[in-house]
């Protein structure tokens, strides 16, 4: 079980805190402006490169891992054939979100009040109704346990916390100042898909992702090859889960873009840093069926994931989305998705602070 994972039962659990952390539903999504024509217009031609964007080239390449550490649902490695497509060097930052909402004047969802006729649909039947202070904005909030814990009950380390959001993502006593190039946090799947359809771009698929994190090594088990992790590989959690970090890579929680080595496509922190929203709505199985549905045989094209969410974490909410990549919290003793065939979902409504994004836009055809 991952981090994430226990943190989805917190979400929609029957618990205290999991009547009130589900808190999508909480205002109509704003309409964005169209991305200017200029960039829309450099995206029309595969040689010239957008801005801090990477050209991932079509070809195959092998999805999902049937290796002793691969969950369930990475299984079973199938061969998929990509198009071509430009994708984010890095994860979108902070001064790159702020340039948006200065634009826009978004509000995210973690900045919206909760609106509680709209989230008791989505918890289990009779779940009483919080106290108004839990229905103010905020999110959930990572906090370090002071021993160690068993680590089946991730409620002993994720507390909701009024004015987190992505200007606080500790909350309201933190800040992102000095922080411009780090990745943006505490944004929920609506938040990530408003930035993209503004600068031009969407988010892209779960085979997409998984392609691009390769950098081209095809079935290798880590971004970087076969070599084990270490603390010069990425932005992960060095020493005992969730009470002591001995902060061997020189980071608590967010580090800036591009602080390790990039991927064999020049494709930096696809691995630990935060996790990153993908389009694509999760499904446990769809990795048997989608083989099942091809005859078992040949190679599957463009997967763009099920039509409908079937999430067992989160069984009373209608959408659950993808995200992949790992975070800063991820630890080989209890959460490895740092692996580039590792899958993680969240509702669609959720905000936390390792999670984040990068875009992606499509090439002409050719």
């Amino acid at each position: 079980m991952t981090a994430h994972a226990g943190r989805q039962r917190l979400v929609r659990g029957g618990s205290r805190l999991g009547s009130i952390v589900n808190v999508g539903c909480r205002g109509a999504a704003l309409s964005i402006p169209l991305a200017p024509l200029m960039l829309l217009a450099a995206c029309s031609d595969p040689t010239a490169q957008p801005a801090d964007m990477v050209w991932i080239p079509a070809g195959e390449f092998t999805m999902g891992s049937d290796a002793p550490d691969a969950r369930p649902d990475e299984r079973p490695a199938h061969r998929v054939r990509m198009k071509g497509f430009w994708i984010d060097r890095h994860e979108v930052t902070n001064d790159e979100f702020a340039a948006f909402v200065a634009a826009t004047k978004y509000v995210t969802v973690a900045e919206r009040p909760v609106d509680w006729e709209l989230l008791k649909q989505q918890v289990p039947p009779g779940t009483p109704k919080p106290p108004d202070e839990m229905l103010q904005p905020g999110s959930l909030v990572f906090t370090p346990t002071t021993e160690a814990v068993p680590t089946d009950d991730a409620s002993q380390w994720w507390r909701w916390v009024s004015g987190a959001d992505w200007r606080h993502p500790e909350g309201p006593g933190s800040s992102i100042e000095g922080k411009g190039n780090h990745p943006v946090v505490q944004v929920a799947f609506e938040d990530a898909q408003a930035y993209a359809a503004w600068a031009g771009k969407r988010l892209p698929t779960e085979a997409e992702w998984e392609y691009a994190a390769r950098g081209g090594l095809d079935g290798a088990p880590f971004v970087w090859g076969n070599e084990p992790l270490d603390a010069t590989r990425c932005n992960v959690w060095q020493g005992e889960f969730p009470y002591r970090n001995t902060r061997e890579d020189g980071f608590v929680t967010t580090a800036p873009v591009g602080s390790y080595a990039p991927n064999g496509y020049g494709l930096v922190d696809m691995a630990g840093n935060v996790w990153e929203w993908c389009n694509d709505q999760y499904a446990p199985g769809e990795y048997s069926e989608r083989v099942q549905a091809s005859g078992g045989a040949g190679v599957i094209t463009c997967p763009s994931g099920p039509s409908t969410t079937r999430d067992p974490r989160n069984p009373y909410s209608s959408e659950s989305r993808v995200h992949r990549g790992g975070s800063f919290l991820c630890n080989p003793s209890y959460c490895s998705s740092y692996r580039p065939s590792a899958r993680m979902a969240c509702t669609a409504d959720s905000s936390l602070q390792h999670l984040g994004f990068r875009c992606v836009t499509d090439a002409p055809a050719r």
